[in-house]
C-alpha cells in the first residue's frame, strides 16, 4: 500500500466539498480532494438548477459542478478521482485509505460525502431521472407549474413535498403503499385536507411511462390488483435519503439514520480535526446552497484548528 502525507483532505465533491476546497485553498491549506463514487454529487443527475444565486438564467447541474471544480483548482486544490474505503481516526494525524490501496495521513479531514436518494428500483425510474423524475420537489417543482404530478411516499418528507407541490401543480397524486401513513398526525391532516392532493391508498408504482420525458404513471392497487394510468408529467420520489457515511460508523457520532452529528453552529464532529458538511450531516434542508454554506464553515473551522495545532507545537 502506498502512503502520502497531506495537510487537509476533503472527502467528497459536491457543493459542500468544492466550497470547502475553494476556501481551504485560498487560505493556503493545500487541500487534496477525492471525488468519491459520484463526482459532483447529486447535482450531476439534475438537468436544470434555477435556485442557486448567481445564475440568473439557471444552469445545468453537471456544468455547475464543473464550474465549482474549476474554481477550486484555480486556487490550487488537487482534485483526484477515488473513493475513501476506510478511516482510522484513533490517533493523530488521521488516516484515510483510498481505493483500498493508498493510505493518506491528514492533519485535518473534511467529510463532504453527501447523501443518496432512495429510489423505487424500477428501470423506467432510472431512464427518466432528470427528465420528469426527481427526488427533490423543492428543487424541481417549479418546472411543473399548472401540470399534474405524482409523488410516492408516506412519511413527513413526502407530506411536506406533496404540500409544496400542491401550490405549484394543478393536481398532486400521492401514492401510498399501505392504507396508513407513517407521517406525523399533523402532516397527515395537512395533505388529507388539501383539495389539490389526491391520496391513492394501497397503491404501488408499476411503471413510469414515456421515452424522452414523463408522460404518465401506471399504478397498481395492492388489494384489488387493478391497474390505472395517471396522466402526469412529473414523478417525485420521497421515500427517504441515505447519507453516505458507512465508513465512519462507530467512529464519528451519528443519529439513528446515519447523518453525522456536528456541534451546533459549527462543522466540528466528535473527533478533533475532523469536520463534516453538506448532506452527510444535513437531513433537513438538503439544498446546494446550504451545502455550500456548511462547506465554507468546514474550511474555516479546519483552518482555525490547524492554526491552534501549530501554536501548540510552538509552545
Amino acid at each position: 500500500m502506498t502512503t502520502e502525507k497531506v495537510n487537509v483532505l476533503i472527502i467528497g465533491s459536491g457543493p459542500a466539498g468544492y466550497t470547502a476546497a475553494i476556501y481551504a485553498s485560498r487560505a493556503g491549506l493545500e487541500p487534496v480532494m477525492y471525488t468519491g463514487a459520484q463526482p459532483g454529487g447529486q447535482l450531476t443527475i439534475t438537468n436544470d438548477v434555477e435556485n442557486y444565486p448567481g445564475y440568473p438564467d439557471g444552469i445545468n447541474g453537471p456544468q455547475m459542478m464543473m464550474d465549482f471544480q474549476k474554481q477550486a483548482e484555480r486556487f490550487g486544490t488537487q482534485v483526484r478521482f477515488g473513493l475513501a474505503t476506510s478511516v482510522d481516526f484513533s490517533s493523530y494525524p488521521h488516516k484515510v485509505v483510498i481505493d483500498e490501496n493508498h493510505e493518506i495521513t491528514a492533519n485535518a479531514v473534511i467529510i463532504a460525502t453527501g447523501a443518496s436518494a432512495k429510489w423505487l428500483g424500477i428501470p423506467s425510474e432510472e431512464k427518466l431521472n432528470g427528465k420528469g423524475v426527481s427526488a427533490c420537489a423543492v428543487c424541481d417543482g417549479f418546472f411543473f407549474r399548472n401540470q399534474e404530478v405524482a409523488i410516492v411516499g408516506a412519511g413527513d418528507t413526502a407530506c411536506e413535498e406533496a404540500s409544496y407541490l400542491s401550490k405549484l401543480a394543478k393536481k398532486v397524486y400521492m401514492i401510498v403503499r399501505k392504507d396508513t401513513m407513517r407521517a406525523s398526525t399533523i402532516m397527515q391532516e395537512r395533505v388529507k385536507n388539501n383539495p389539490n392532493i389526491e391520496i391513492l391508498w394501497n397503491t404501488e408504482t408499476d411503471e413510469i411511462l414515456g421515452e424522452e420525458g414523463v408522460e404518465g404513471v401506471r399504478v397498481v392497487n395492492t388489494v384489488t390488483g387493478e391497474k390505472t394510468v395517471l396522466n402526469v408529467t412529473g414523478f417525485f420520489v420521497a421515500i427517504g435519503h441515505k447519507p453516505n457515511t458507512d465508513i465512519f460508523k462507530n467512529i464519528i457520532t451519528m443519529d439513528d439514520n446515519g447523518y453525522i452529528k456536528t456541534i451546533p453552529g459549527t462543522s466540528k464532529t466528535n473527533v478533533e480535526g475532523v469536520f463534516a458538511c453538506g448532506d452527510a450531516q444535513d437531513h433537513v434542508y438538503r439544498q446546494a446552497v446550504t451545502a455550500a454554506g456548511t462547506g465554507c464553515m468546514a474550511a474555516l473551522d479546519a483552518e482555525r484548528f490547524l492554526v491552534a495545532k501549530e501554536a501548540e507545537v510552538l509552545n
